[in-house]
């Protein structure tokens, strides 16, 4: 099969053909740029394989192309630039062998075939000839083009090898099934649950950033499955795997709550492409296995699972190494998302959607998008109504936000009136007189309004002044 016009609208490729022939070495296109051109995805990098002796191919096509700005990894053998918004990335063709007690391998230079049979995945080991005498042929030495076609993630080599020598892979093969939506190979899910404790020896940025490439995924379910299927779960994420189970007594039994997280996830990355809106889709749940309890009469019970889960996210941010600066709004909407269908009901008080106005702060539309993600119903009726709730609740937001002025609240009296009027220096005392006014006006004894805050504090100053 030859790729010519697939690739003829990229001109430079002519002239790397050119000069490859010319510093005398054999050139390919390989991986995942060639793989696409049959998924028909976007492609906006190229991985070139140079093979032959010791040579200044890059240069020459850098020089030619007027790119001036190169990376050299001599020590690896790479080298990359950037030319009309392509990433061009380029690999000596090596051999690889590993030690046990690392992923990074030794390297040795090595033929084209050893260098294809060192890859990951069939699906990444096509390659299409640049050489003058084939420009344009596809070589697929594994098959590779039939496993896209039947929509299967398979490995070139042995995958226990695959994965003993580079347990990261492990991880890979699920996210590739969930970016790609295909499946993976049975003796792909025997060899992960195999190696998965090899995963310790990958840094834990390496694994979290697969993990969140997943969850990014159009359908995360599908890797988070696999994830859970191999037992892989339980070493990257122990407390997500600890959520499969159904227990039943009597006549009560509870819904499957790893499935159920799996299709709120789902139902969530309909709505977000925001990565960490579907992270808190993914623990908002998380406390459940440890809060469960059968009530005679009730059924099952999960109270306080909402508050214990949101605990738990610091442990989980550390562990995961995930960034901090997205542990309060993780936490935030573990911790309220149930609060809003207790607001739906009629006798609901305005102060009651004032403090959930001012709890849930700029992350209320969030909230709300995962409330909806949460139900997971397959009864229509149930479905519908408790849409409907939610339609409610954000109906009374909006009236009291409107009424109240409340998006960016906080007491209309600041601390430094307080602090003059009470005659007080900068303490602890200031910030109790202003949490009071806040919340009178939170309960509806004031307004949210200068001048009803101002009185209020000249009413209330003489009983925090008395032990002064």
């Amino acid at each position: 099969m030859n790729l010519i016009k697939d690739i003829e609208h990229y001109d430079f490729l002519n002239t790397a053909s050119k000069i490859a022939g010319e510093v005398g070495v054999e050139l390919y296109i390989v991986g995942g740029f060639v793989r696409d051109i049959f998924l028909k995805r976007q492609k906006d990098e190229i991985d070139f394989l140079i093979v032959g002796k010791e040579n200044n191919f890059v240069e020459k096509f850098a020089e030619k192309l007027n790119v001036n700005n190169i990376n050299i990894y001599k020590n690896f053998g790479t080298a990359q630039f950037m030319f009309n918004d392509l990433k061009l990335e380029f690999v000596n063709s090596r051999k690889e062998s590993y030690n046990k007690e690392s992923r990074n391998p030794k390297v040795i230079n090595g033929t084209f075939e050893e260098d294809i049979a060192r890859r990951d995945f069939t699906i990444n080991t096509l390659a299409v000839s640049l050489n003058q005498n084939n420009f344009g042929e596809l070589i697929d030495t594994y098959n590779g083009l039939q496993d896209i076609e039947n929509k299967i993630i398979k490995t070139p080599l042995n995958p226990n090898e695959t994965f003993d020598d580079d347990p990261l892979r492990i991880m890979r093969a699920f996210r590739f099934a969930a970016t790609l939506g295909f499946d993976v190979d049975e003796k792909i899910i025997e060899a992960a649950r195999l190696n998965k404790e090899r995963l310790k020896i990958v840094s834990q940025e390496r694994i979290t950033d697969e993990f969140l490439k997943i969850l990014s995924s159009s359908k995360p379910s599908i890797g988070l499955k696999l994830l859970q299927k191999s037992e892989v779960m339980s070493v990257v994420f122990p407390q997500i795997s600890k959520l499969e189970g159904v227990e039943q007594r009597k006549d009560f039994h509870h819904k499957e709550v790893f499935l159920h997280t799996c299709t709120v996830v789902d139902n969530i990355s309909e709505n977000t492409e925001d990565v960490w809106l579907r992270f808190a889709a993914l623990v908002h749940d998380i406390a459940k296995p440890q809060t469960k309890k059968f009530v005679e009469g009730t059924g099952w019970t999960f109270h306080g699972h909402e508050e214990i889960g949101a605990r738990m996210m610091n442990q989980i941010f550390h562990n995961l190494k995930l960034p901090l600066s997205k542990l309060n709004y993780i936490k935030k909407l573990v911790r309220l998302h149930l609060r809003p269908i207790a607001l739906a009901k009629d006798e609901v008080t305005d102060s009651a959607i004032r403090r959930f106005i001012v709890e849930a702060d700029e992350d209320l539309n969030d909230l709300i998008t995962l409330c909806r993600a949460d139900i997971t119903s397959k009864n229509p009726q149930k479905v519908s109504k408790y849409l409907a709730n939610y339609d409610r609740v954000m109906k009374k937001v909006l009236e009291v936000q409107e009424k109240d002025k409340l998006r960016a609240f906080q007491s209309p009296v600041r601390g430094e009136e307080i602090m003059k009027v009470c005659n007080l220096k900068p303490s602890k005392k200031v910030g109790e007189i202003k949490k009071v006014i806040e919340e009178a006006i939170l309960d509806g004894i004031i307004a949210n309004d200068y001048d009803e805050a101002y009185d209020y504090l000249l009413k209330i100053k003489d009983k925090f002044l008395e032990n002064t």
